[in-house]
């Protein structure tokens, strides 16, 4: 099986589901602590091509809401939403899953277990 690894934050409840149902299925994982290690703007900018800003960058959350209308209505493309995702990793989506290239964005049982079964 190719090398999963999964992005996030330890203290996220979607994260500890995620972790919990990995560890259970018995698939092999490793976690990135965005608070802990960061996220390069390389990585993320990858991550935009494949999937798109718009589906990483998290709207709903509360860091989103907290910052400052001035900063939200900035982000308007890719390059702003990165730097804002940099500033603030828990605007970032959660989990970010990547395997074998490919990325599953949220967590979603059923994708799960069509990619890992």
């Amino acid at each position: 099986m190719s090398k999963v690894t999964i992005y996030g934050i330890s203290n996220c409840d979607t994260i500890k589901k995620t972790l919990e149902w990995f560890t259970k299925n018995k698939i092999p994982f490793i976690f990135h602590d965005y608070k802990r290690s960061g996220i390069t703007k390389e990585k993320l900018m990858a991550w935009c091509k494949q999937v798109g800003w718009q589906v990483l960058l998290n709207k709903k959350s509360t860091t989103w809401r907290a910052l400052s209308p001035v900063v939200q209505i900035k982000v308007t493309s890719q390059l702003a939403a990165i730097k804002v995702m940099i500033e603030n990793t828990s605007t970032i989506k959660r989990p970010v899953t990547e395997v074998a290239n490919n990325l599953l964005i949220g967590f979603n049982e059923i994708e799960y277990l069509r990619a890992f079964k």
